[in-house]
């Protein structure tokens, strides 16, 4: 009898250990999205934004409040996620002049020598060779909402038709499926979404088109003392195209020559023609100019946007129920962040680049059962740099000795513990929107900029004072000991990051 006991245990033991959820190490799913602002998600507080799933990790895990990017622009964030260094030191400053080096030690690989089993599908925006994975599927370039091209792991390209955060979300669960059972694993999903132009799934249009958008306060900014955000090209009123961004073209048949639309099916376009049309006619109706005209299309703006953001937080959803399926859940720590923040009408622009908040600022919320107290909100400072140094800590996993980021691992254990005192900041792109480069750094109340090459100049914020950046205080008497703090704090910083191009620069100023 004992031994007919003994056997069932051991029977037991095998059995459960041969589930998904009961592998020694913890398994790991990012999920990245494109541009997403952390003000039009419902646990940072929106009261229009619908985002159920998102909010289901809040409830579940914790919400970071103070999360930010060391560059914010896209290939540069997805860098630097993977290597855990700043843009200077990983080799990817720019989407326009950068090519990233991927032979370089990227966490994944680590763990992957550790034994994970490792994949990226959708959007990485880093060139078409990733390494690192054992199996991969990206999105060609920005990629497309619609019909969208993919690279493989064996260099095949494929389109595949329908709806790009279905099919990413699809090839995922596929690739969980062919999994052993036994073996920890990394996925990180790159979406599309919510990156310009914004392009809804069809079954989502109208949601938003009766909500209540009020502009925000900032959106008739004047941009007094602040030159590099005057002479910005990123504006709602003047730089938002009619046809490319809102789909407001002529006709039907100028419509279809956008890139965009022209490799839908005809199906698709039907749909899209059947939405836009009447909108379009009430416009030309209206004959709107000037401030009204502007306020249309921040609203037209702003639904656009908030539907495409409907069709990922769904997709997130089927994430999170896979892994409740399957046994996952308890053993996996899912991230869910943006590659930067975005504007959405503050100081009356969309996009991202500059170091004030919005942009600076990215969502980040954090699942783990058992390790993160569910429900909780933490004001602890991180940044996209530390993401990959946590997780190889949590991996029990060597980091590499060049890896700049810092571990908030015990953040996840306690959201009150801090790991970072201050945060450093360099955007180096000179194109697109005509956004200064520029850097900084921030300990959480105050911020010190450097603009260079097209506007030379600085910028200190009182954050506390000023939660809007409207009012620049570098050179103000009553703010000078604050300045001088943190230009030593900033140049501390450039000096233990070894960041040779802001160091050029400091040496040449007193």
């Amino acid at each position: 009898m004992n031994y007919l006991k003994n056997l069932t245990l051991i029977l037991l033991l095998s059995i459960t250990h041969s589930t998904y959820g009961q592998t020694s190490k913890k398994n790991i799913v990012i999920i990245i999205s494109d541009d997403h602002a952390y003000q039009t998600i419902g646990a940072y507080g929106s009261h229009i934004a619908k985002t159920p799933n998102i909010d289901r990790l809040a409830k579940e895990g914790t919400v970071f409040n103070k999360a930010y990017v060391t560059n914010s622009i896209c290939g540069p964030s997805r860098a630097t996620l993977l290597t855990g260094k700043y843009s200077h030191k990983n080799g990817f400053k720019d989407n326009e002049t950068s090519n990233f080096d991927h032979s370089q030690d990227l966490f994944v690989k680590r763990l992957r020598n550790a034994g994970y089993k490792t994949a990226w599908i959708g959007k990485q925006h880093l060139g078409n060779n990733p390494q690192g994975f054992d199996y991969s599927s990206i999105l060609i370039g920005q990629g497309h909402y619609f019909n969208p091209d993919f690279i493989n792991t064996d260099g095949t390209r494929e389109r595949v038709e329908g709806y790009v955060s279905d099919i990413v979300t699809q090839k995922a669960t596929s690739w969980l499926d062919t999994l052993d059972k036994t073996a920890p694993f990394c996925l990180i999903i790159g979406h599309k979404a919510t990156h310009r132009t914004w392009m809804p799934d069809p079954k989502d249009f109208g949601k938003y088109d009766d909500a209540i958008i009020s502009l925000p306060e900032t959106f008739y900014d004047t941009y007094e003392g602040r030159q590099a955000a005057k002479e910005q090209e990123m504006s709602i009123a003047k730089d938002m195209q009619m046809g490319y961004d809102l789909k407001m073209y002529k006709n039907p048949i100028e419509l279809r020559k956008d890139g965009n639309f022209a490799r839908m099916t005809e199906q698709q376009f039907n749909k899209y023609l059947a939405y836009y049309k009447p909108i379009h006619e009430k416009l030309e109706m209206a004959n709107l100019s000037d401030k009204a005209l502007a306020e249309w299309k921040y609203r037209r703006y702003m639904i656009d946007y908030l539907n495409t953001a409907e069709s990922m937080d769904r997709n997130i959803g089927t994430v999170l129920n896979y892994l409740d399926e399957n046994d996952l859940t308890d053993n996996t720590i899912v991230i869910y962040l943006s590659d930067q923040g975005f504007y959405m009408g503050e100081h009356g622009w969309f996009d991202k680049r500059f170091m004030y908040e919005e942009s600076f600022r990215t969502p980040m919320l954090a699942r783990l059962p058992g390790v993160i107290k569910p429900n909780t909100i933490t004001n602890a400072m991180v940044m996209n740099v530390d993401i990959a140094p946590t997780l190889l800590e949590l991996a029990n996993v060597e980091k590499p000795k060049d890896m700049q980021g810092v571990s908030f691992l015990p953040t996840l254990k306690n959201n009150n513990k801090k790991t970072r005192k201050g945060m450093f900041y360099h955007y180096y792109e000179n194109g697109e929107h005509a956004v200064s480069p520029h850097f900084g750094v921030s300990d959480g109340r105050y911020k010190l900029i450097r603009f260079y090459k097209r506007v030379e100049g600085w910028e200190l914020f009182d954050l506390e004072a000023d939660p809007n950046e409207l009012n620049n205080v570098y050179g103000k008497a009553k703010y000078r000991n604050i300045q001088n703090r943190m230009e030593k704090i900033l140049r501390k910083e450039v000096q233990n990051l070894q960041d040779e191009d802001a160091a050029n620069i400091l040496q040449n100023i007193r």
